[in-house]
């Protein structure tokens, strides 16, 4: 069985896969909060266990096996968020840190009987796409807010960000997953977008905006509804 650790590492490498970054020694360590040294290490075990391809000065890639593990333990991590977030009342900033303090430790049995309850979620607060049981992820390809230009409406489907403070700002500014947002304006060298969300109009920064996946909407639809959290 996979140590926590080791579940950690592929779980890491694999979240910045998803979010088209390099997963290499620096990124990994940075990510983890751990030395390149340590990761390096680590990465020697997992490459002996089969777990992954690590060459010196290259992206480290998971194997297929170093793939089936990772998904599993996101399964159980964004099936906790939804539990916690439905069942238990906690808030969309609340979640991540719960969930990793747990993700490792409940039963395949728990996993079941929570997702059933919850009526096969298929993805987690944040819009984030949870792993099937058999270990399939939907692939999804859409756009950073950031990259849309005036005039556009846009959906928002997923957030990439867990950090609690950027979490509780989204929400005052109801850039949540399946809200409507409105490009009003967007300044040039990198400056702020104006966007229009639940008929409120905020500034917000393009690194901000960079966090936030969207989908676009036909021309004419969309009234640029959508909730904010007090």
């Amino acid at each position: 069985m996979p140590t926590p650790a080791t579940e950690d590492y592929l779980k890491t490498i694999y979240k910045l896969q998803e979010n088209a970054e390099s997963a290499s020694t620096n990124a990994v360590a940075d990510r983890m909060g751990v030395s390149a040294a340590s990761v390096t290490n680590m990465m020697k075990r997992l490459s002996e266990s089969g777990l992954v391809e690590h060459r010196p000065y290259q992206a480290i890639r998971l194997t297929d096996a170093g793939r089936k593990i990772a998904l599993e333990i996101i399964r159980h991590h964004r099936l906790l968020e939804v539990y916690m977030a439905e069942a238990l009342g906690f808030t969309w900033d609340q979640v991540d840190a719960e969930a990793e303090r747990l993700e490792h430790v409940i039963s395949e049995e728990f996993e079941d009987k929570i997702d059933a309850m919850l009526g096969y979620p298929t993805t987690d607060p944040h819009g984030s796409p949870i792993p099937s049981k058999d270990g399939s992820i939907a692939t999804t390809n859409h756009d950073r807010l950031s990259d849309m230009e005036a005039g556009r409406t846009v959906v928002v489907r997923r957030v990439t960000n867990t950090d609690p403070e950027l979490l509780r700002y989204l929400a005052k500014l109801g850039l949540r997953p399946e809200n409507t947002v409105e490009v009003l304006n967007k300044e040039p060298f990198e400056g702020p977008m104006l966007l229009r969300v639940g008929g409120e109009e905020h500034h917000v920064g393009r690194q901000v905006a960079h966090t936030v996946l969207v989908e676009s909407l036909p021309a004419g639809e969309g009234n640029g509804e959508g909730r904010a959290d007090p």
